[in-house]
């Protein structure tokens, strides 16, 4: 009896709500309450809120959308998934994909594999893999598929692995060549041969780890009139660049670690910016090099020869970066000058104990729009005279007014006489000095920067001696000399993971 009588209150008090709900919808207009059509008046509404826009428009909206963002839009809509047959960017890595570092490589492979399956490959205009290990065996059905006329991009990122993929040379068919304007290749071979065609529109090429030898990255070039940008890092079997004159566009070269290189000519007349890093024994010819505006080097006894050749074979460099090892050649005073030098990087490492720091006075004397200065003396061993073991005083130099010179800051700095000669110089001669940093240290990560393990890099004891001695040094010649009006920052080692006792220092 009971439960009878609970089953009825229950169909009671559901037949109200049934009516209250009726009467909300029919006030608020729910989509539950449809017109003589069968459709509602909110749905209407909302189909009027759409515009009726070409499918051309929609295919071009969806294809600026980020990747993750247009493959779920394809999952909502179908005119969606009709556009993402055709999307015209696809990046494809982990990161992208949302896959973490714990998914097998195999199953990364194949969640690729299906993307790109499900992919018409009409209209990719920019088709980026990466970080793909152990794929070859699905990498040419994906370059099929994805590299097609009209792509614009190409970058092909794998890793290191059992087997070398070779970029087949029919991958740049007729269509390809003359619509490629961006292709970067690393940890592959690259074998192009003569018969590939010319690539009118290629404006970048860059190369990393990649097996070419020099004929065939000539060839390349040679079939690349509208090059602008040159890319070569760790391609160990390259042992000759040589850029013909044809390149009127390049502009930017850059070389890294290319082991085996031994000679580097560019008759290339527009070349403005040139960086070579760990070319020590290549031989450069550089050709017509006015335009140069940006120079990076690193090499044997080269701050000496900078100062000497550069203000005439290249007058109207911006930014010099140049790192030179077992420097012995002072830096001579000269009247030739860099007049549009603006900023200037110099590394010296290793250097001879008789080479004087305050000699590279010189560029600061030889460049009158230079407004950043960078000096890397940082080197765990300093075997130059210390200003607390000198006899005589600091050397005094004719003073010479500087106004642009605004940041100065040197890495490693120690208490080299010498060194301390060319700060004090510096601060009483540049008018518009603003900033000015002493590090005392490598340069490295502190436990205070959030770094893992909570503790900075160990140091030997002979550098963290020299380090405060360099400390010092600053309190002791540098400090009261500062203008007001200049922000000096001094960077110490931390003494909460380096224990020294100060009573050694001087």
């Amino acid at each position: 009896m009971s439960l009878h009588c609970d089953r009825q209150q229950h169909q009671r008090r559901n037949r109200h709500l049934n009516r209250s709900n009726a009467a909300v919808g029919k006030r608020r207009g729910l989509p539950c309450q449809q017109d003589d059509h069968g459709d509602s008046k909110s749905a209407k509404r909302m189909r009027c809120s759409i515009p009726a826009l070409p499918e051309e428009i929609w295919h071009h909206i969806h294809s600026l959308l980020p990747l993750r963002d247009a493959a779920r839009a394809a999952c909502l809509s179908r005119a969606f998934l009709r556009s993402w047959r055709c999307h015209s960017i696809l990046t494809l890595n982990r990161c992208i994909l949302g896959l973490n570092s714990s998914v097998p490589r195999e199953n990364l492979s194949c969640i690729i594999d299906n993307i790109l399956r499900n992919h018409t490959g009409i209209g990719i205009k920019i088709f980026k893999l990466e970080s793909i290990f152990n794929a070859c065996n699905y990498l040419d059905s994906w370059l099929q598929i994805a590299v097609t006329p009209g792509i614009e991009e190409l970058t092909l990122k794998l890793c290191h692995g059992e087997m070398q993929y070779n970029v087949p040379c029919k991958l740049l068919s007729d269509g390809v060549q003359s619509s490629i304007r961006y292709l970067q290749l690393s940890l592959c071979a690259f074998h192009p041969k003569p018969e590939l065609g010319p690539l009118r529109n290629l404006t970048s090429l860059q190369l990393h780890s990649v097996c070419i030898l020099g004929d065939e990255l000539g060839c390349v070039l040679s079939m690349s009139p509208a090059l602008e940008q040159l890319h070569l890092s760790a391609c160990q079997e390259i042992m000759a660049l040589k850029i013909p004159c044809a390149l009127l566009q390049l502009h930017c070269l850059k070389v890294s670690d290319c082991l085996k290189l031994q000679v580097i000519e560019s008759k290339a007349r527009n070349l403005s910016s040139f960086i070579l890093i760990g070319g020590k024994r290549v031989k450069i010819s550089l050709g017509e090099t006015l335009q140069m505006k940006n120079l990076r080097m690193y090499r044997s006894n080269l701050i000496c020869s900078t100062r000497a050749e550069l203000p005439s074979t290249m007058p109207n460099l911006e930014i010099l970066s140049i790192g030179s090892y077992d420097q012995r050649v002072n830096t001579p005073m000269l009247p030739t000058k860099f007049l549009f030098l603006k900023h200037l990087s110099i590394s010296l490492k290793s250097t001879n104990p008789s080479y004087d720091y305050f000699s590279l006075v010189s560029f600061l004397d030889g460049s009158p729009s230079l407004k950043t200065w960078l000096l890397d003396v940082a080197y765990p061993t300093m075997e130059h005279e210390s200003i607390f073991e000198s006899s005589s005083g600091l050397r005094q130099m004719p003073e010479r007014h500087h106004g642009s010179l605004k940041t100065l800051k040197i890495k490693g700095f120690h208490s080299a006489k010498s060194l301390v000669e060319l700060t004090c110089y510096i601060v009483k001669n540049a008018k518009s000095l603003g900033c000015l940093t002493l590090d005392t240290t490598f340069g490295e990560l502190k436990c205070d920067s959030g770094m893992v393990g909570g503790r900075c890099p160990e140091m030997e004891k002979d550098f963290l001696t020299e380090a405060g001695r360099g400390a010092a040094a600053i309190r002791t010649y540098i400090e009261d000399k500062v203008p007001p009006k200049v922000k000096l920052t001094v960077v110490e080692h931390c003494r909460r993971c380096h224990f020294d006792n100060p009573c050694e220092w001087i």
